[in-house]
């Protein structure tokens, strides 16, 4: 029986045939061999190579069609190329399949080995790509664990109070101050050494030393607790500028991109300060003003029991001043509230609170009320506006510089020669006014007054509201 597989296949002949005539898969394969005995000689003879497992099995698609059969024919072969052109010729030359005229005709002859090439090099592409996505990104984040733990090892300890800080605090002039060790950790990662935590929401004596002698910028959280610690370090450090992360998110949570952006967005203290204690001037929620209402009636009911066990043991003020010989003159003012007063028994309050609230409400209103804006400064502002700019006006209010609103404080504490008027797009505060003081300035034009309690005589306000 002859041997019907072969061990390796290095080539496919594919040949096309059509017979005039109805036949079947064995006519085809028996016409082959028998049209080609004897035609190759004993060596290339179809039977005894297939025998030998030169060449497989001849298989053969077959398809009857309008009286005709019509099919393919596949010769694997394990020869090398000649040997398997040869055989590929005799084939061919079979033009009889029993009774029927045939024609066979072949198509390629195919190299196996072409074809596993194929597939070993799309294998091939396969495992590269599964270990550049799979298998390389590991080993960077090995090298990421590596990098970031050298880098946190650089987190050192300041001051008695042993703060979280950076290894090159005392390198420069100007330092970032947040909130806790995460915070410190995640900007050293980062790259930026200059900086120390706070450790909570009082204020280390350390922090308040360096304030003193380098530039403090306050990087804080976007939450409630950012809020809390800035109120805090206003009231005892100095600080020059305030930066804030993204609204709902933690330092610590930032990218390097994120950090990046939150510093170069930094603003002076003084607008920082503004803006806090405009957030803090907003009406409270439904909610919490409800839980106030409540408090407040539990609490006054308590009060009124204990009122009510403990009553004042003194005299109506009318009753004491006769007894004294003494009638105090009426007060101006009051002549429409005089007979209300005569029906009730007691009324000490009103009069004397009267004379308190008048000469406060004048006081108050003409210490903050702004001067009318000259038309040279309606127009600087104008075309400042939006832009966040100073601009310094000399005497005749010529143009002497322009510049941002962050770096103002500091180019007027370094000025030798001072403007006569500075023109801002942005909030006039205390510390803008007290530097105007003692460097002689004349004139300050901004959008609006922030929370000024000191106004200095020597220097003009106007705003536009």
């Amino acid at each position: 029986m002859g041997k019907i597989y072969i061990d390796t296949i290095k080539y496919m002949v594919y040949a096309d045939f059509e017979i005039k005539g109805l036949v079947e898969k064995p006519d085809v394969v028996g016409a082959i061999f028998g049209q080609t005995e004897g035609l190759l000689g004993d060596e290339l003879d179809l039977r005894e190579m297939q025998k030998s497992g030169r060449i497989g099995r001849i298989e053969v698609e077959l398809t009857p069609r309008d009286g005709k059969s019509i099919g393919k024919i596949l010769l694997p072969s394990s020869l090398d190329m000649v040997e398997t052109s040869v055989i590929a010729a005799a084939i061919e030359s079979v033009d009889r399949v029993g009774p029927c005229e045939a024609k066979i005709v072949v198509s390629k002859i195919e190299d196996m080995r072409s074809v596993k090439r194929k597939q070993l090099v799309s294998r091939a592409k396969s495992l590269l790509k599964t270990l550049i996505t799979e298998t390389l990104p590991e080993s960077k984040e090995i090298l990421e664990m590596v990098r970031d733990e050298v880098k946190a090892s650089g987190v050192v300890e300041y001051g008695p109070e042993r703060l979280t800080a950076g290894p090159e605090l005392d390198t420069y002039d100007s330092i970032i101050v947040v909130e806790g060790r995460a915070d410190v950790v995640n900007l050293l990662k980062n790259d930026i050494k200059n900086v120390i935590a706070l450790g909570g929401a009082s204020v280390p004596k350390s922090i308040i030393e360096l304030s003193k002698k380098k530039e403090i910028t306050l990087f804080l959280d976007g939450d409630r607790g950012g809020d809390i610690i800035l109120k805090e370090i206003l009231a005892a450090a100095d600080i020059d500028f305030v930066a804030r992360a993204p609204p709902g998110t933690e330092v610590e949570e930032l990218s390097r991109k994120e950090i990046i952006k939150a510093l170069r967005s930094k603003v002076p203290v003084e607008q920082a300060e503004s803006q806090f204690y405009n957030r803090s001037k907003r009406p409270p929620s439904r909610d919490f003003r409800e839980r106030n209402r409540r408090l407040g009636e539990d609490e006054g009911e308590q009060q009124a029991e204990r009122f009510e066990r403990r009553k004042p043991a003194y005299e109506p003020t009318e009753q004491q001043a006769e007894r004294r010989g003494y009638v105090p003159e009426p007060v101006q003012g009051a002549e429409q509230v005089s007979e209300k007063v005569e029906e009730k028994s007691y009324e000490p309050p009103a009069p004397v609170k009267r004379e308190f609230e008048k000469p406060v409400e004048a006081k108050a209103v003409e210490s903050v009320q702004p001067a009318e804006m000259p038309e040279e400064y309606k127009t600087h502002l104008t075309e400042l506006n939006g832009t966040l700019r100073a601009r310094l006006l000399g005497p005749n209010n010529e143009l002497m510089k322009e510049l941002p609103v962050r770096d103002l404080i500091s180019e007027l504490n370094g000025s030798e020669n001072p403007p006569a008027s500075v023109v801002l797009d942005g909030i006039i505060t205390q510390r803008l006014l007290d530097l105007a003081a003692s460097k002689k300035i004349k004139n300050i034009a901004g959008i609006k007054v922030g929370s000024v309690t000191k106004r200095p005589s020597s220097v003009g306000i106007f705003t536009l509201q």
